[in-house]
């Protein structure tokens, strides 16, 4: 897998639908780009603008508002979503009350331009101003444009309960997290979202408990920096008078919160995203092996091999440090698959650099991965400080190496699941052909099986037949066989 994407592809700019609700006369049309917070997200101002009167749809032509949830990590996605403006606007002028607005990063980045310089959409929402909407709307009714990016340091809407919008019904994201405090030199996440605050482990526990009543099977607990989750007895570490009241006080780590959920629901499994290599400690992955229901995969971005780039990058960890967390993972849960982001052409790489980068991936052999080009992107630390000075043919070139490369080790990881019996959630129908399931293992690998029987949501033990570099195809036995 290439880009930032960590979202099924054909998820990306679909428009998000749930169960209308009676007595809701209005229609929201909501497409989301990016990362899974993103999606999160769109579910909470789903939340907020059912009790406005809003039903979701899937027909951009029907819509009173359009609502795009926005990415601003790569240049590329800025642009998909400028696109997708245009189109908005284009059904606008024959449909001249619906209203148009911007949510998330692209909305706390480029607030002025939207609104008044290039004048393309009557609102502008931030990532913390979602509870904000019904005034905006006034707002926006009256006619006026409508802006709220004023980022938070509270904020983590663990009081609303998020709908699950074009769900499966089977997999949903529980967010812990809001916001980042690492500058990393080349990322906005902290211009864009605000400072990281955690959410109250009982709020998390509810909604978690919420999602198993309603038939959930899986849930992934999500933010930037999942590990670096910390909650104090009494609150936030503002809420406290001095350093002696906050030693005093219970905390509650990400190892202590992944324990509390694994242990409140143990049928139900459990993921996390996005770990980050400074904040991984060994008592999260000794919480991992202790919980069979806490499935043995780490998304573990890395960005560069090299310690002079991640120096560059304002990256809190060294090629070796990382080396010796990957050690200490395939010591304390050896059959985990772990996956990574890699960042290729940061400004000042040299092929020495590049060749670090790749000696690193053949020491960890990723089972996948999330790979693209440096851009530069506006405000952050990497674009005032540093040139852009690699060029675009060589980072094409890095790019494709890596790509490559990632690519043998996919394939090498998944061929050691042939002859193997997995457990398998299944999820969707195949995109391939009717007649088969898609879902995957704990491992994170899609598998592919015939139908027979079975449904979206069951649990099936899989014999795994044979695989592609990405797939592991089989069929379907009774747990019987399976022991």
């Amino acid at each position: 897998m290439t880009e930032e994407k960590k979202i099924d592809e054909n998820k990306q700019g679909e428009a998000l639908l749930l169960e209308s609700q009676q007595g809701n006369t209005r229609k929201l049309y909501i497409e989301s780009y990016g990362c899974q917070m993103n999606f999160s997200d769109s579910e909470i101002v789903a939340s907020i603008l059912a009790k406005q009167g809003y039903n979701t749809t899937q027909h951009l032509e029907e819509a009173d508002l359009v609502l795009v949830n926005t990415c601003s990590i790569r240049d590329k996605a800025e642009q998909t979503v400028r696109k997708r403006l245009e189109k908005y606007n284009a059904v606008k002028r024959t449909n001249p009350n619906m209203k148009v607005g911007v949510l998330g990063c692209m909305a706390e980045r480029l607030k002025s331009k939207f609104l008044e310089e290039e004048k393309i959409v009557d609102m502008v929402v931030g990532p913390d101003a979602y509870k904000d909407l019904p005034n905006l709307l006034e707002e926006v009714e009256a006619g006026r444009d409508a802006v709220n990016v004023i980022l938070s340091k509270e904020e983590t809407y663990g009081d609303i309960s998020p709908v699950r919008l074009g769900g499966n019904g089977v997999t949903a994201f529980v967010s812990i997290t809001r916001g980042c405090d690492n500058m990393c030199t080349f990322c906005v996440v902290p211009f864009t979202r605000g400072r990281e605050r955690s959410r109250d482990p009982q709020s998390i526990l509810s909604e978690v408990n919420d999602l198993a009543k309603k038939g959930y099977k899986e849930i992934t607990l999500l933010g930037q920096n999942v590990d670096s989750y910390l909650w104090y007895g009494g609150g936030l570490k503002k809420d406290f008078k001095n350093a002696s009241e906050i030693q005093r006080a219970t905390a509650t780590n990400f190892a202590n919160l992944l324990d509390m959920v694994a242990m409140a629901q143990p049928h139900m499994r459990i993921r996390f995203s996005t770990s980050n290599p400074q904040d991984m400690t060994e008592d999260v992955l000794h919480s991992m092996a202790r919980h069979k229901n806490i499935c043995n995969y780490i998304h573990l971005p890395v960005q560069s091999g090299s310690t002079r780039i991640l120096k560059e990058m304002n990256r809190q960890h060294t090629r070796e440090e990382y080396m010796a967390l990957i050690d200490k993972i395939r010591e304390i849960i050896p059959d985990c698959a772990i996956s990574q982001d890699m960042i290729t052409g940061f400004p000042t790489e040299t092929e020495e650099d590049h060749r670090d980068t790749l000696s690193l991936m053949e020491y960890v052999k990723y089972d996948f991965g999330f790979m693209f080009m440096y851009s530069e992107r506006p405000g952050t630390m990497a674009a005032r400080k540093l040139e852009d000075d690699i060029p675009l043919e060589v980072k094409k070139r890095r790019l494709t190496e890596i790509v490559d490369l990632q690519q043998q080790h996919s394939a090498y990881r998944t061929k050691q699941f042939v002859g193997q019996t997995l457990e398998v959630l299944i999820e969707k129908e195949s995109k391939k052909s009717d007649q088969h399931w898609s879902g995957r293992t704990q491992y994170n690998t899609v598998a592919v099986f015939p139908k027979e029987n079975y449904k979206v949501g069951d649990l099936v033990m899989v014999k795994v037949d044979d695989c592609t570099s990405a797939t592991l195809l089989g069929n379907a036995i009774n747990y019987s066989e399976a022991i």
